[in-house]
C-alpha cells in the first residue's frame, strides 16, 4: 500500500512541477485528461522503478564525490534519474521532456521538496505502522 502512496505522491510532484517549469514537458496537453492521468502514472512507475533499481547502485558508485560535495552530488544523481526516466518514457511512446540540464535539475529538486511535504502531511512516508 505504501507504494501505491509513493506512486501517487510522485505523480502529483510530477504534475505539479510540469505547470510551474516551462522547461518541463509532461504529457500531451491536447489528450483527453484520463490520457493525461494516466501517462503521469505511468512515468511515475518509470521513475519509482529507475529510483529503486538503479539509484542505489549510482549512489554507492559515486559515494567518494558525494562526500566531497557533502550531499550536493545527490542533486545530479537525482537529475541523472529524472533524465533516465525521460529516456525511457520517450521509449515507449510517453512524453516527459526537459529543454536542459538546468531545468532538469531544478525540475528534480522540486520534486522533491514537493513529495517530501505531501508525505510528511498524509503520512505516506511514516516507517511505523499503527496496529490496533
Amino acid at each position: 500500500m505504501r507504494f501505491l502512496g509513493h506512486i501517487i505522491v510522485t505523480g502529483l510532484a510530477l504534475w505539479v512541477t510540469a505547470l510551474i517549469l516551462p522547461g518541463m514537458h509532461l504529457g500531451d496537453n491536447s489528450a483527453a485528461m484520463l490520457t493525461q492521468v494516466i501517462t503521469i502514472a505511468v512515468i511515475a512507475v518509470i521513475l519509482a522503478l529507475i529510483n529503486t533499481i538503479v539509484k542505489p547502485i549510482l549512489s554507492f558508485l559515486t559515494f567518494p564525490i558525494t562526500c566531497l560535495t557533502l550531499g550536493l552530488f545527490q542533486l545530479v544523481i537525482n537529475t541523472l534519474m529524472l533524465l533516465l526516466t525521460s529516456w525511457v518514457s520517450g521509449l515507449l511512446g510517453l512524453t516527459l521532456e526537459f529543454d536542459t540540464f538546468w531545468w532538469a535539475l531544478l525540475a528534480g529538486v522540486i520534486i522533491g521538496i514537493l513529495s517530501a511535504i505531501v508525505e510528511a502531511v498524509t503520512g505516506i512516508g511514516d516507517e511505523r505502522e499503527v496496529r490496533d
